[in-house]
């Protein structure tokens, strides 16, 4: 049973209709933000809001607005949500439950999404770990270094993640994976795909495969979508590590400038060896670092380890 906080934060966001279009009635991210924060200042939790009459002026005169009740009054939709979501093994979680990842709320404070949609054992969440990034269209040469990299994870024990999708990302979850490691995919699109993959099935029920999604679980892709979620990749890691990337465009390239230049949530580095790129070399020039190449567990752990000292040189600076 979802509590009861989560289930009004649902009703206020999410689209509550397998495969439908997000409504322009729901809450923005930034909308929920401030609904959040004014909430905060009276002690209220989202769940109070389902008792109008006992709420002070400045939020009753919010929630008896028309688009408000409209939201709220969603709860037969919401209750066919949920049922279809558990019938596919799909939890959800809000901000206040035990399942939502500790680190996007340390990381992205309230900026942190409101609702995570999972497949798997959410204690993976908070694992830290490495992420590894990359584009979709990949030379063999650069899918071998990546599995490489998966595998190095897997035999340092630490969770390796990536964002699911073809090319560079598959490659480092599919090299973990093949060596008993732990593995977190952050979609940005068909959780429920995901979550009914045979070849994933063994990996999930093992508690070696967790796959989240901020976005609607059945909803396709949007380049939107793919661009948000690169943020949630970084804020469950220890460090990052760009394989490829283009200069100036794509996902890769938009989500490793916003850590250098602006969030700054773990150590981005590129890849050191190999075919020269001219995406890495740009990030290399706004402040990543090159990939120290560990080639043992140890070596690896020791990168990841350098997470807190590199925060605190950046002056624990906070999101903006």
């Amino acid at each position: 049973m979802l509590s009861a906080n989560t289930q009004v934060t649902l009703l206020l966001t999410a689209p509550l209709i397998a495969g439908g279009a997000e409504s322009s009635d729901l809450l923005t991210a930034g909308e929920y933000s401030k609904l959040r924060k004014l909430l905060s200042q009276f002690d209220l939790d989202p769940s109070d809001l389902l008792n109008s009459s006992a709420l002070p002026v400045e939020v009753k005169t919010l929630v008896e607005t028309d688009r408000y009740q409209q939201l709220l009054g969603r709860g037969f939709q919401m209750t066919r949500a949920i049922e279809h979501w558990q019938s596919r093994a799909i939890w959800v979680a809000g901000h206040t439950d035990e399942q939502y990842p500790k680190r996007f709320s340390d990381q992205m404070k309230e900026h942190a999404p409101a609702i995570v949609y999972g497949c798997g054992d959410a204690e993976l969440l908070n694992n830290g770990g490495l992420s590894v990034v990359g584009s979709r269209d990949v030379d063999p040469a650069l899918v071998e270094f990546t599995e490489n990299v998966g595998r190095l994870a897997a035999l340092a024990r630490q969770t390796l993640i990536s964002g699911g999708a073809r090319g560079i990302d598959q490659a480092a979850m599919r090299g973990a994976a093949a060596s008993n490691g732990k593995v977190v995919g952050v979609l940005a699109d068909s959780l429920e795909r995901a979550a009914g993959d045979r070849g994933s099935r063994e990996l999930l029920l093992d508690s070696r495969l967790t796959f989240i999604t901020v976005f609607d679980p059945s909803a396709g892709f949007n380049v939107g979508h793919a661009m948000q979620r690169n943020r949630l990749i970084y804020a469950l890691s220890d460090a990052a590590l760009v394989v490829n990337s283009d200069v100036g465009k794509g996902g890769t390239w938009t989500g490793a400038v916003e850590q250098l230049d602006k969030l700054h949530f773990v150590p981005v580095y590129v890849r050191s060896t190999g075919q020269p790129s001219e995406g890495l070399k740009a990030l290399q020039n706004k402040g990543a670092l090159p990939w120290p190449n560990p080639t043992t567990p140890q070596d690896l752990e020791e990168v990841l380890t350098k997470r807190a000292s590199a925060k605190e040189e950046l002056g624990q600076l906070s999101f903006l």
